[in-house]
């Protein structure tokens, strides 16, 4: 049974902001939870705003409650933006449905939490989680494709 390490969360983090400067995005913030919502790891780079950690950590605490990643939560936000508003009262305004937080799953398909990140645009900070999972060894979960 694989386990999300500090070891791990930290080469999530790492490899999430290297993608961002190979990419030059704007600086970001990134931050890694266990699969009960804890805080394992968190990165703010310079010049990110001081808002960027609560939302990192309310794109990665969304997936994790609702079982599917931030793309899937950001589509329903629209389509059912009645429901969201409810689970974002219910959390106490701690979940942000928005791109940019992804599952870690295990090879097998179990949680074993999440990554949000906040920064640039919502696609580009999914493209960062996304690579730092992925260069853990892990699997990515950010939700389904957009529809086409």
């Amino acid at each position: 049974m694989t386990k999300l390490t500090l070891a791990l969360a930290s080469t999530i983090v790492d490899k999430a902001i290297e993608k961002g400067r190979e990419r030059r995005f704007k600086p970001l913030t990134v931050a890694v939870l266990d699969p009960g919502g804890h805080l394992v790891a968190l990165k703010r780079e310079d010049g990110s705003g001081i808002l960027r950690a609560d939302i990192a950590i309310g794109k990665a605490w969304g997936p994790l409650g609702m079982g599917f990643g931030g793309r899937e939560f950001a589509r329903r936000a629209t389509a059912q933006p009645s429901f969201v508003a409810a689970l974002i009262g219910v959390s106490g305004g701690r979940v942000v449905p928005a791109a940019g937080g992804v599952l870690i799953r295990s090879k097998e398909g179990e949680i074993l939490g999440s990554v949000g990140i906040s920064g640039d645009n919502s696609e580009n900070d999914e493209i960062c989680a996304i690579y730092g999972i992925e260069s853990a060894g892990l699997v990515a979960d950010p939700g389904p494709p957009a529809a086409a």
